[in-house]
């Protein structure tokens, strides 16, 4: 056996739980002997309900690496059946409930209809648990806790009859694998009653395992994932097994760990409902979307339900758009992190407890776990993508500024809106058209009247370096004579009812029929479809909407519904989807996908399998060029293929925060191309808010603004305003302009952070807490973020503010647009001055951002010169990277046909790059200028390549701006920079000009008020007393809520911890000033006293 399995005989006490069998008897003492007689008699005397809920080894846990033949005669029942029938359970002894804390229950009646009765027949305990009316309101009206709630009334004992693992696990080439028997029916129709379990050590930092009915292929997700031939050479972890009931644990070495252990409760495997439950590390969980939520979820007993769907208008915590069964949980006392992934696409419910453990819920499928011991959350994410496919390279022109609506209602509409931002000089490179500029809705077409001149405008957008995107659904009307009907009926392309014939389903055209994108021949023939569409109208990417997929008129089909929906129409366990029905706004659940498979399995997927269709006829259609495809439906290696829009969201404060976890949430899923609609698709929006939502959108990695058509509450005949930059004032294009001209000249460096995530599978958008992993206090922060390591992001989200509160992370930061220098022992909550149109941008100490001057189009900033901005670290360092290409061809990073570079600051005031791979053959890659921030004091000369530079120096702020225009570097080849400071004797060392207190350097002349806190987190005022705030406790963080004055709920600022100020002139004379008020209080007490 393998040392890295754990199967030893174990006694797990708290004295002797480490004392392995067999054991000498004259080695032990009479009091010893005694010990484990009694144990032994114990252990045989105990009912089946036994066990602990806890990260240890249970109680009859036999595991041993040795070869003694262990056996149990409960092993010994052979079942003559492959599933049980439905029968009573078998009477057994009491279950012992007062074991069970309230926190560790696991829901014994999940279905929601649940009461002592139906719970003691099921063999369960029943503790009846008083839920406050407040949080009765958190449940949805089929029993499932959306919003938090109380822990379940009914739950399973302790040693709950399970599976039991037969004999011992055997050794493969790739790991273990184990078979499972179980003798006592669960409360579920159709039990499987022998599994077999595949353990698959895949690499040193993944783990695999499935457990899946040897006796029926049952349905598994067919998604492309690794397949080693070698088990890892030197795992950094260990597995565990418990007999029975069974578990199996997933241990780290170094720390010894338990990252994943499932014995804490039973395993349940019907043909119907699958359920099983692991232990956590801590409650610091992300993940498990696609839902709209803060970015830390909460483990209040929540349940997120997970199945691709519309649903009328979008609730907090209620399942969406995509599925993506993963989470990335913290480990709060050593920063490390895991990551657990379970390939499984029926729909299902996972439930968060404080415990803190984990409950997954599911209707079909197999449990496909992949387990990633990080142990830096990049590295979890990186592990991730590794399994479900690397992030696609996404052309350049796709991080330029997109432009949408739905409701141009023509060409001319349209093309004048292009004009305008032109004439405003407003950045933009994509101009999007909904689905108005379709001939009836019909994908494929054009309107020769609203549209007849849509190919001259598409061609005036490529001549000024433009590119031009339409909507493309994937409903396709039933009318003979539409081309894409005829030839897809004709190929059979489209998916199937019971019978065999298309089914029909009611979206934008009327009736449609729906293609199978998972049928290799569907693929050629919507390859073929869109590219005869493209000779006519030349676009250059795809927006694919609707396709979770959305059957919006039509639950199921037109064709009276779902009839005869065995065995879909009684399921055991419902999922709480939006609508509790599986076939709300999709196709019936019978539906045929050729050879692939039922609806009931593949529906999440189909989001997934129209991205890789589409990608598959860009590639085609555009010949060498990337493919660009934006999907609202999205599934585990979408990002592979395509980016993601996060939906339809409304113009509203709290949905311009929610969009922030929402981007964030999609950079660990693997999808880092994702933005949301800026300034809100639904409703109106008002400049203020929409200005402010373009500060925050020009930093999103997909940036885009679109609008509806209609605004409720008047409907169609109430056509929403414009929001495109050029339909507000003046200051707002202004400011428009300002910002988006910022994203621009960041271009390179968001370029290079796209690269890293191709090659690597490493974040662009990510979290604090991805490079602040130790400072437990950025863990719920979510109305910050940055690209990369480097850029702070810290947007103003709340209505008539003009000041921000921003979390600011251990070490040194510089403002972005003057080099204002912050130093924080620990992580700082500042209030920075945030005018209307001011965005706080923040550049972390110890990186160099290759930088460009920026013009309107990425066409055009793409010939202009580089910059680089270095953000010296205390000690003079700085470090940063360039990749560089035509920036569209598919193949460069495959061929070799790019640059890349690389820049580092030392300690001897010297920049130097090095050129590691030269393969770019475009225009010259010239740098203009260098700016450092942190020169301490003022140079005596500037040297760039040995030759003297001009320079000028900003001692209020200290930073050297070095000017290469006249005479450009190079940045193909090596260069020098170098500068020579004065020399100064020790007294007289330059210092840093640290922000402390009021400070007349702080950008726009800002207020720095930093807020003390004491050890719980909580806000002191000077005296030390507590302020009305929320308190930390534990492992769990309180994601506090503040009161929007339109009556929404959004997160509180989250809690920093204050550091010590120095003692700087401010502070000195604020002392001065409190003697002297001392001094004139106690003469003018003296004086009273005189009186007296």
């Amino acid at each position: 056996m393998d040392p890295d399995v754990e199967y030893k005989v174990k006694l797990v006490t708290e004295e002797v739980h480490k004392q392995d069998f067999p054991i000498s008897i004259c080695r032990i003492s009479p009091k010893g002997l005694l010990l484990i007689i009694g144990i032994s008699l114990i252990l045989i005397l105990a009912v089946p309900y036994s066990g602990i809920f806890s990260n240890k080894t249970h109680k009859h846990d036999i595991i041993s690496n040795d070869n003694d033949k262990v056996h149990d005669k409960t092993f010994d029942h052979v079942m003559g059946l492959a599933k049980f029938k439905h029968t009573e359970r078998t009477k057994t002894s009491a279950p012992k409930c007062d074991e069970t804390k309230e926190d560790d229950r696991l829901d014994c009646y999940p279905e929601g209809n649940g009461d002592k009765t139906k719970c003691i027949q099921r063999g369960c305990c029943w503790q009846e648990v008083h839920v406050p009316s407040k949080q009765k309101k958190n449940r949805n009206r089929f029993g499932k806790n959306i919003k938090g709630g109380s822990p379940p009334s009914c739950f399973y004992p302790s040693g709950y009859p399970a599976y039991q693992m037969i004999g011992k696990p055997e050794e493969t080439d790739l790991g273990y694998k184990v078979v499972l028997r179980r003798s006592v029916a669960s409360p579920y129709p159709l039990d499987i009653a022998e599994l077999k379990m595949n353990v698959y050590m895949e690499t040193d930092n993944r783990v695999h395992f499935k457990i899946f009915d040897p006796a029926d292929d049952r349905y598994e997700v067919p998604i492309d994932t690794p397949k080693p031939t070698d088990k890892a050479s030197d795992p950094a972890y260990r597995i565990e097994f418990t007999r029975s009931p069974f578990g199996i644990a997933v241990v780290r070495k170094h720390d010894e760990l338990t990252l994943f252990n499932t014995s804490i409760g039973p395993l349940i495997f019907s043909d119907q409902f699958i359920q099983i439950s692991s232990s956590m590390v801590s409650n610091f969980t992300y993940g498990l979307g696609e839902h709209r939520s803060s970015l830390l979820l909460p483990s209040d007993w929540r349940t997120y339900t997970i199945w691709t769907q519309e649903p009328d208008g979008v609730r907090e915590n209620q399942n969406l758009y995509g599925a993506h069964p993963f989470y990335l949980n913290m480990e709060p006392k050593t920063g490390n992190a895991h990551g657990v992934f379970l390939l499984n696409s029926n729909a299902m419910d996972v439930v968060l407890q404080p415990s803190p453990a984990i409950t997954y819920r599911t209707i079909g499928g197999i449990l496909d776990f992949y387990v990633f011991l990080g142990p830096t959350p990049s590295d979890v994410i990186a592990q991730y993508t590794e399994v479900i496919g690397r992030p696609i390279m996404p052309p350049y022109w796709g991080l330029g500024f997109h432009l949408c609506r739905w409701g141009y209602m023509s060409a001319n509409n349209t093309w004048d809106m292009v004009k305008r931002m032109r004439a405003a000089g407003i950045p933009q490179d994509v101009q999007w058209n909904d689905i108005e500029y379709a001939t009836d809705n019909k994908i494929f077409t054009y309107n020769n009247s609203t549209f007849s001149n849509l190919p001259e405008f598409v061609e005036d957008l490529h001549s000024h370096g433009q590119h031009y995107i339409q909507i493309v659904d994937p409903g396709i009307h039933n009318e003979t004579g539409y081309s894409p009907y005829d030839t897809g009926l004709e190929k059979e392309v489209f998916i199937t009812d019971r019978d065999g014939e298309p089914l029909v389903g009611a979206v934008w055209p009327g009736t449609t029929v729906f293609p199978d994108f998972f049928d290799d021949t569907t693929i050629d023939w919507w390859k073929e479809s869109a590219g005869a569409y493209h000779k006519d109208i030349p676009f250059d990417g795809m927006w694919i909407d609707m396709n979770e997929p959305s059957n919006v008129w039509a639950n199921g089909s037109v064709d009276d519904g779902c009839p005869n929906e065995e065995p879909y129409d009684k399921l055991p366990y419902m999922p709480g989807v939006y609508g509790n029905s599986l076939i709300q706004t999709s196709f019936c659940l019978s539906a045929n996908h050729h050879n692939h498979g039922k609806h009931f399995n593949l529906h999440s997927l189909y989001g997934l399998s129209m991205t890789k269709a589409s990608n598959h006829a860009l590639k085609a259609i555009r010949e060498n060029q990337r493919p660009f495809v934006i999907t609202r439906s999205s599934f585990p290696s979408n990002g592979a293929y395509g980016g993601k829009w996060l939906g339809d969201n409304y113009s509203t404060w709290p949905d311009m925060y929610f969009s922030i976890p929402g981007i964030l949430a999609f950079s660990m899923f693997g999808i880092p191309m994702v933005g949301a609609d800026i300034c809100g698709f639904n409703s109106n929006t008002n400049e203020a808010l929409c200005q402010r939502w373009t500060q925050l959108g020009a930093f999103y990695p997909f940036s885009r603004n679109h609008n509806s058509w209609s605004c409720p509450p008047k409907g169609i005949d109430s056509p929403c305003r414009p929001q495109d930059p050029t339909a507000f004032s003046k200051a707002m294009q202004k400011s428009s302009r300002k910002v988006l001209l910022t994203r621009y000249s960041l271009l390179p460096y968001l370029y290079t952070l796209f690269y890293r995530a191709h090659v690597n599978g490493t974040t662009v958008a990510r979290p604090l807490f991805f490079e602040f992993a130790n400072d437990e206090t950025t863990y719920a922060i979510d109305r910050q973020f940055l690209w990369g390591p480097a850029l702070l992001i810290s947007p103003v989200l709340t209505k008539r503010a003009t000041k921000v509160q921003a979390a600011f992370p251990k070490g040194v930061w510089y403002d972005f647009y003057n080099g204002t220098r912050f130093s924080f022992t620990s992580t700082t909550e500042v209030t920075l001055q945030a005018p209307l149109d001011h965005l706080n941008l923040h550049v972390r100490a110890g990186y160099i951002l290759p930088m460009q001057k920026p013009n309107i189009t990425t066409t055009t900033s793409r010939l202009n010169q580089f910059e680089l901005l270095v953000a010296l670290a205390p000690d003079g360092s700085a470090c940063g990277e360039l990749f560089w290409d035509d920036g569209d061809s598919i193949d460069s990073i495959d061929k070799g046909k790019y640059t890349y570079m690389t820049f580092e600051a030392i300690s001897s005031n010297t920049i130097k790059s090095a050129v590691t791979k030269k393969g770019f053959s475009g225009p010259k890659m010239l740098l203009g200028s260098v700016t450092v921030f942190g020169v301490l004091s003022k140079p005596q000369d500037v040297k760039v390549n040995n030759e003297p530079a001009q320079y000028t120096y900003d001692a209020n702020h200290q930073v050297l701006k070095i000017n290469c225009s006249t005479k450009p570097i190079h940045l193909e080849i090596p260069f020098l920079v170098k500068w020579t400071l004065p020399e100064v004797s020790t007294k007289e060392q330059p210092q840093a000009n640290d922000v402390s207190g009021k400070s007349k350097s702080a950008p726009l002349g800002q207020d720095i008020n930093r807020h003390a806190k004491n050890k719980h987190g909580e806000k002191t005022n000077d005296k030390g007393k507590r302020n009305k705030v929320g308190k930390e406790t534990g492992n769990t963080a309180d994601i506090n809520k503040i009161r929007e004055e339109d009556g929404s709920r959004l997160p509180k600022k989250e809690q920093g911890v204050k550091h010590k100020l120095s003692d700087s002139p401010g502070k000195q004379e604020f002392k001065k000033k409190m003697i002297k008020k001392m001094k004139d209080k106690k003469l003018k007490s003296g004086l009273q006293k005189d009186k007296l």
